[in-house]
């Protein structure tokens, strides 16, 4: 092959390669937080939280995070949902079939019958599972709070948010972790009203504030905001074009709002 043949290969090879990555980073930039994982942080030592799921697609994509509550319940994002969904216990590294790991495939998906995929309001759902985990050190049921509060948690709070994927924001999407990831961020109320104005809703959402070393991203919807050990968020949604971005507060749903509407469909008081 000649030297001009040679040269005109590689740049056809180059200029694929760059369109491919501008329609990933495009797909990046115009997806809410779906899926899972965390700009920053650092690694979660293994199965310290053995209640994080993941929820994949039937090629063992991973798609979202998830939050076992009971032997055969998982709480996620109502977003999160799809088709022939199949939750991952006991993982830690999802690119791998880890002895500890169980997969259960979804018999039922309950979103909350009011949840608005443009607002994102009511973005909440539980994952019937076909058989009950079995748990053991790996794999354990996170408690759900007692009861609703009256008040919000005071501002400043610091709560921790886990999950896997993506690691890096902006015009890098797309990178991502193969490790369960995890993050501090702060609870904050002003801004996030000002910011995201009436989509926002004080009685049924969490904001929180981050700094440059660690936020939620595409990817980490449905998994946990754990403050003083409790359960109460779920991941929701942040800025789409820079998700790490500390002037826009991020968004999660309020478990404490729902524990009536999750204990009535875990008693099998609401249709499927």
């Amino acid at each position: 092959m000649s030297l001009v043949s040679q040269c005109s290969t590689c740049t056809s090879i180059a200029m694929y390669a760059y369109h491919a990555v501008f329609v990933l980073q495009l797909f990046f930039c115009f997806t809410e937080a779906t899926g899972s994982s965390i700009v920053g942080g650092k690694e979660s030592k293994p199965h310290s939280k053995a209640y994080m799921a993941s929820l994949q697609h039937a090629n063992g994509s991973h798609r979202c995070g998830g939050i076992l509550i009971r032997k055969d319940f998982v709480l996620t994002a109502a977003h999160c949902q799809f088709k022939e969904m199949t939750v991952i216990l006991g993982a830690h590294n999802i690119s791998q079939r880890e002895k500890s790991q169980q997969r259960i495939k979804v018999a039922e998906f309950h979103p909350y019958p009011n949840y608005n995929n443009e607002s994102f309001h009511n973005d909440i759902m539980l994952l019937k599972l076909q058989q009950n985990a079995q748990l053991n050190t790996y794999i354990k049921v996170l408690e759900l709070p007692k009861k609703k509060k009256k008040k919000n948690l005071p501002a400043n709070t610091k709560c921790t948010v886990a999950g896997w994927g993506q690691t890096v924001s902006g015009p890098k999407m797309g990178l991502v972790s193969d490790v369960l990831k995890e993050a501090t961020e702060k609870i904050e109320y002003s801004k996030c009203k000002n910011i995201w104005k009436r989509r926002f809703q004080t009685e049924r959402m969490i904001c929180t504030k981050h700094g440059q070393n660690g936020s939620f991203c595409w990817g980490d919807s449905g998994g946990p905001l754990i403050c003083k050990e409790n359960l109460e968020g779920i991941v929701s949604y942040a800025r789409r074009k820079n998700c790490s971005n500390p002037k826009y507060p991020q968004v999660f749903t309020k478990v404490r709002f729902f524990l009536p509407w999750i204990q009535k469909v875990m008693q099998g008081k609401t249709a499927a």
